[in-house]
């Protein structure tokens, strides 16, 4: 890592209700997209949920509804930093199926969620320079999933999502995961670039994915390092594109500019593992 230079080679380019989980074989609602396994409706249930302390991914309210309780729910969501979205009631009934929601609806995730001190930790006991993944708004999960699977496959020590404009550990990232959601440890934070930040102060060197940058095969990838893999549709956020100390990307020979993102991660994940490992 003496070599490295942290130069920025980038490419700018409420009231009573079941306290229950529906479990049906359709994975997704509509635009929202998310899955049965994960819901839970009503206002007594969410309550509930919320003070257990089990990891919530988002909480969804009717649009205009403020009566009884809903407000207080609002408040607890808000104070353990959980993200609230107002939808239609239509949205919820769809989401909550034969379940009277009360005009809320929860989203549970598959696993309780680490934090970077946990992943950092991981890294030491296995006597090893800390590999993370941070992900820049993915919200599609079975991008997501497969990026685990990829991550775990590589021996990442983990992954790190976003609260907002990304999706959470619902059931179809557990399926499209293949198992490694069993055995990665996933941290959700509130900002992806003050997440690196502390990473930085941990010495680490961040890698963005990008089209532009240094082929992967050519760069460094030893040490404790970060990559961050962008969206499928923006790519990297501006904001995280600044903060990476390096840009990388991978060769492209055909006529598409840019493989799915999970790909990509796959690409980029194994050869910093063949580089970490001592591989030829």
């Amino acid at each position: 890592m003496a070599e490295k230079e942290r130069s920025f080679q980038k490419n700018k380019a409420e009231s009573r209700g079941d306290f229950r989980y529906k479990n049906r074989n359709k994975e997704e609602h509509g635009a929202i997209g998310e899955p049965a396994e994960n819901v839970v409706a009503g206002r007594n249930a969410v309550s509930e949920l919320l003070k257990s302390g089990r990891a919530v991914d988002k909480i969804y309210v009717q649009k205009g509804e403020r009566e009884g309780s809903l407000p207080l729910l609002v408040a607890l969501a808000n104070e353990r930093r959980i993200p609230v979205v107002e939808v239609q009631k239509q949205k919820l009934d769809q989401m909550a199926g034969e379940v009277r929601h009360q005009g809320v609806v929860a989203l549970a995730a598959q696993k309780e969620y680490a934090t970077l001190e946990d992943i950092l930790a991981i890294a030491k006991e296995r006597g090893e320079d800390p590999f993370i993944v941070l992900c820049d708004g993915i919200d599609d999960p079975g991008n997501l999933g497969a990026l685990i699977r990829c991550a775990d496959g590589a021996g990442a020590h983990g992954v790190v999502i976003t609260k907002r404009r990304s999706v959470g550990l619902t059931a179809v990232v557990n399926k499209a995961s293949a198992g490694a959601l069993e055995h990665m440890a996933v941290a959700k934070v509130s900002n992806l670039a003050a997440a690196i930040d502390e990473l930085k102060k941990e010495g680490f060197w961040i890698y963005g994915a990008e089209a532009g940058g240094k082929p992967c095969y050519e760069t460094d990838l030893k040490g404790p390092i970060a990559v961050v893999m962008g969206s499928e549709g923006q790519g990297l956020s501006r904001l995280v594109t600044e903060k990476c100390d390096f840009i990388i990307s991978i060769d492209m020979y055909g006529k598409v500019n840019s493989f799915n993102v999970s790909c990509a991660a796959a690409v980029i994940l194994c050869e910093a593992a063949r580089q970490r490992h001592g591989k030829k």
